[in-house]
C-alpha cells in the first residue's frame, strides 16, 4: 500500500496509521478519541464514561477468572 493511501484510510477511519499497521494504540489515537468526545453533550459524555467504567469492570473480572 502506498503511504498516501494509508494516510487517507487512517483519516477516513479516524485512527492512526500505527493502529492500522500494528494494532497498537498511539498517542494520536487518544487525541482522536478526545476530539470526538468534545463534540458530545455533557449528558452524552457521562453516559460514555459510565459505559467505559462498566467495560473496565467486566474486563478486569474476566482477567481474574
Amino acid at each position: 500500500m502506498r503511504p498516501e493511501n494509508l494516510l487517507k484510510m487512517s483519516s477516513a477511519l479516524g485512527v492512526s496509521a500505527d493502529n492500522i499497521l500494528t494494532g497498537d494504540i498511539a498517542d494520536k489515537d487518544y487525541f482522536l478519541l478526545s476530539e470526538k468526545m468534545r463534540k458530545l453533550t455533557p449528558s452524552q459524555l457521562r453516559l460514555i464514561e459510565n459505559i467505559i467504567d462498566e467495560c473496565n469492570l467486566l474486563f478486569n473480572s474476566e482477567s481474574k477468572e
